[in-house]
């Protein structure tokens, strides 16, 4: 059971808050949209294959292996960032040129189906939050 105002209730609150911003710096279509998705998986895929094992595997969390941990989790969010704003050439190259086509297609479809509906979700409170 959850209550309102918990942690479900802020974490979808965060994430709205930095896809608002991630949707304005990025143009607000699917670039944006792209962008995100594409940060978040290289994201996520960095931390479950690398980070959370090197982590448990460190012997002496007090160590100087924790600022090396730090330092290299940092340049790896880096790397992820510049992969994430590429998105659009990883799709290209998923299934030459069936990628391309698609890219084309949802880059043309996305303004008339998809971008009003994703507006309305980000910014149904953007007038309660300053």
């Amino acid at each position: 059971m959850t209550r309102p105002g918990g942690l479900p209730d802020k974490a979808h609150g965060w994430f709205r808050s930095w896809f608002r911003k991630v949707w304005d710096v990025r143009g607000g279509g699917l670039y944006a949209v792209g962008f995100a998705v594409a940060f978040l998986f290289f994201e996520v895929r960095e931390a479950i294959v690398e980070d959370i094992p090197e982590f448990i595997a460190m012997n002496n969390v007090l160590s100087s292996e924790l600022v090396g941990f730090g330092i290299q989790f940092l340049v790896d969010s880096m790397l992820n960032f510049v992969r994430a704003l590429l998105w659009p050439v990883y799709v290209a190259q998923l299934w030459p040129p069936a990628g391309l086509i698609a890219l084309v297609a949802a880059f043309v479809l996305f303004p008339r189906f998809l971008k009003q509906p994703i507006e309305r979700w980000l910014f149904q409170d953007a007038d309660t939050n300053p």
